[in-house]
């Protein structure tokens, strides 16, 4: 039984993500709406918020691009299933193709695709060992667009935080209107050339408008969700509105010769939803993350 209800868990979350944007991104965006000067940033803000409800009125997915199915679990060392869950989360994304639906995503270079978001290394799981006997799953399926303009780069240890700042305002300028603004932004520094990308989209799930509990990263974390805002991209790229609604940073110890940096950006529409499962199955879902 316990199998089905991580199943079924897996599929409501998919469902969560899909269709219902947050609520404090909503409210953000509608103050924001109101701070607008220009007809044309709040025509777009505007869109956006009514998409969004009707995407939650009517449990229809927010955007066309559903995104490729990934999960961040955690996994309790007394939890009872373990080696299972990649296939129970595998049925779960094939379920939830059918039936939210989501549009099929995942594609074989040599085959095509697999019309149901399942595939070689796909739904994405990143998965994490912990104490307790509890499983974490957090949905985050991640459209094309914002994925395409990702970053990545190895700077030289000699340029430290300046060469970072440097560097993620340049990646979100270069973004421009690609990714659908305005954005969310996760950095992630130093480990190692793909520790760094996974601490970046992870960065992306943080509390909204909660700083690091490093006050030196939170001053950073605040100076560069200005400049990004300085760059004057805007709602939608038509220079008028936000252009970033947060911007977080997660870092870890480094190579004394690299300094690896990534950069993860999400669109407004970021999408996720988190479950806490017992060893019993109970079930308690957390639409904030």
């Amino acid at each position: 039984m316990l199998d089905k209800v991580v199943e079924d868990t897996a599929v409501e979350l998919l469902r969560i993500a899909a269709t219902e944007l947050p609520i404090e991104y909503v409210s953000e965006m509608e103050r924001l709406m109101k701070k607008t000067k220009g007809a044309t940033g709040k025509a777009q803000l505007k869109s956006i918020l009514d998409d969004a409800s009707l995407a939650r009125k009517n449990s229809w997915p927010m955007c066309q691009d559903t995104g490729v199915v990934a999960f961040m679990v955690k996994v309790g060392d007394k939890f009872p299933l373990k080696s299972e869950l990649k296939e129970i989360l595998t049925r779960a994304t094939r379920r939830a193709t059918e039936e939210i639906p989501i549009r099929p995503n995942a594609v074989d270079m040599l085959k095509g695709n697999t019309n149901d978001n399942t595939g070689a290394f796909v739904p994405i799981i990143n998965w994490e060992m912990v104490p307790g006997n509890e499983l974490e799953i957090i949905a985050m399926p991640k459209g094309g667009g914002s994925s395409n303009v990702a970053n990545h780069r190895m700077l030289k240890p000699g340029l430290g935080m300046k060469g970072v700042k440097q560097f993620v305002i340049e990646a979100v300028a270069a973004a421009g209107s690609q990714g659908c603004p305005p954005y969310f932004v996760g950095v992630g520094i130093g480990g190692s050339e793909d520790l760094c990308m996974l601490l970046a989209k992870k960065a992306l799930l943080k509390p909204f408008k909660v700083r690091n509990p490093d006050p030196k990263l939170a001053a950073i974390e605040e100076e560069l969700l200005g400049k990004v805002n300085e760059l004057g991209i805007g709602a939608m790229g038509l220079g008028e509105g936000p252009t970033a609604l947060d911007l977080h940073i997660e870092m870890a110890a480094r190579h004394p010769a690299s300094l690896p940096v990534g950069i993860v950006i999400s669109c407004w529409a970021l999408r996720h939803a988190k479950a806490m499962i017992g060893p019993r199955g109970g079930v308690k879902i957390d639409k904030s993350v």
